[in-house]
Protein backbone atom coordinates (compact mmCIF):
# COMPACT_ATOMS: atom_id res chain seq x y z
CA UNK A 1 0.00 0.00 0.00
CA UNK A 2 3.11 2.17 0.66
CA UNK A 3 3.16 5.39 2.82
CA UNK A 4 1.36 8.70 2.79
CA UNK A 5 3.06 11.26 0.93
CA UNK A 6 3.75 13.53 4.51
CA UNK A 7 6.43 11.09 4.78
CA UNK A 8 8.34 12.27 1.92
CA UNK A 9 11.45 14.84 2.68
CA UNK A 10 11.86 17.62 -0.10
CA UNK A 11 13.87 16.05 -2.71
CA UNK A 12 12.20 12.69 -3.04
CA UNK A 13 9.98 10.86 -5.48
CA UNK A 14 7.48 8.31 -5.44
CA UNK A 15 4.78 7.08 -7.39
CA UNK A 16 1.02 7.05 -6.38
CA UNK A 17 -0.60 3.64 -5.46
CA UNK A 18 -3.84 4.96 -3.71
CA UNK A 19 -5.70 7.54 -2.83
CA UNK A 20 -7.98 6.68 0.90
CA UNK A 21 -10.95 8.84 1.90
CA UNK A 22 -13.50 8.56 4.43
CA UNK A 23 -17.11 7.18 3.27
CA UNK A 24 -19.85 8.15 4.78
CA UNK A 25 -23.18 5.60 3.63
CA UNK A 26 -22.12 4.97 0.22
CA UNK A 27 -23.69 8.17 -0.61
CA UNK A 28 -22.30 10.40 -3.56
CA UNK A 29 -22.35 13.36 -1.82
CA UNK A 30 -20.25 11.90 0.95
CA UNK A 31 -17.40 13.85 2.56
CA UNK A 32 -14.93 11.27 0.66
CA UNK A 33 -16.47 11.74 -3.07
CA UNK A 34 -15.26 15.15 -3.43
CA UNK A 35 -11.63 14.59 -2.16
CA UNK A 36 -11.00 12.16 -4.03
CA UNK A 37 -12.65 13.92 -7.24
CA UNK A 38 -10.54 16.84 -6.59
CA UNK A 39 -7.37 14.70 -6.39
CA UNK A 40 -8.17 13.34 -9.24
CA UNK A 41 -8.63 16.53 -11.29
CA UNK A 42 -5.32 17.56 -10.00
CA UNK A 43 -3.69 14.79 -11.92
CA UNK A 44 -2.93 12.55 -8.59
CA UNK A 45 -4.07 9.17 -10.26
CA UNK A 46 -2.66 5.44 -9.30
CA UNK A 47 0.41 5.14 -10.75
CA UNK A 48 1.78 8.71 -11.15
CA UNK A 49 5.25 10.02 -9.94
CA UNK A 50 5.26 12.55 -7.48
CA UNK A 51 8.37 14.61 -6.19
CA UNK A 52 8.01 17.26 -3.49
CA UNK A 53 9.30 20.13 -3.43
CA UNK A 54 9.17 21.36 -0.39
CA UNK A 55 7.54 20.72 2.93
CA UNK A 56 6.67 23.60 4.91
CA UNK A 57 6.98 23.67 8.74
CA UNK A 58 4.45 23.10 11.99
CA UNK A 59 2.25 20.98 9.17
CA UNK A 60 1.71 23.84 7.08
CA UNK A 61 1.20 22.73 3.22
CA UNK A 62 3.64 20.15 0.83
CA UNK A 63 4.62 21.79 -2.32
CA UNK A 64 5.10 18.41 -5.00
CA UNK A 65 5.41 18.61 -8.79
CA UNK A 66 3.28 16.98 -10.70
CA UNK A 67 3.03 15.82 -14.87
CA UNK A 68 5.49 19.06 -14.78
CA UNK A 69 2.98 21.21 -12.57
CA UNK A 70 3.73 22.39 -9.05
CA UNK A 71 1.21 22.06 -6.67
CA UNK A 72 0.42 22.60 -3.30
CA UNK A 73 -1.56 20.01 -0.97
CA UNK A 74 -2.32 21.14 2.73
CA UNK A 75 -1.35 17.98 5.28
CA UNK A 76 -4.88 16.94 5.39
CA UNK A 77 -5.05 15.76 1.84
CA UNK A 78 -1.42 14.62 1.35
CA UNK A 79 -2.33 12.21 4.23
CA UNK A 80 -4.71 10.70 1.79
CA UNK A 81 -2.46 10.28 -0.93
CA UNK A 82 -0.13 6.87 -0.62
CA UNK A 83 3.20 6.41 -2.44
CA UNK A 84 5.66 4.04 -3.22
CA UNK A 85 8.86 5.78 -2.42
CA UNK A 86 11.41 5.35 -5.13
CA UNK A 87 15.07 4.57 -3.62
Amino acid sequence: MGVPLTFLKAGETGVVTSITVPSRGGRRGGRGWGLRKRLVDMGLTPGTRVTVIKSAPFRGPIEILVRGSRLALGRGMAERVYVEIDR
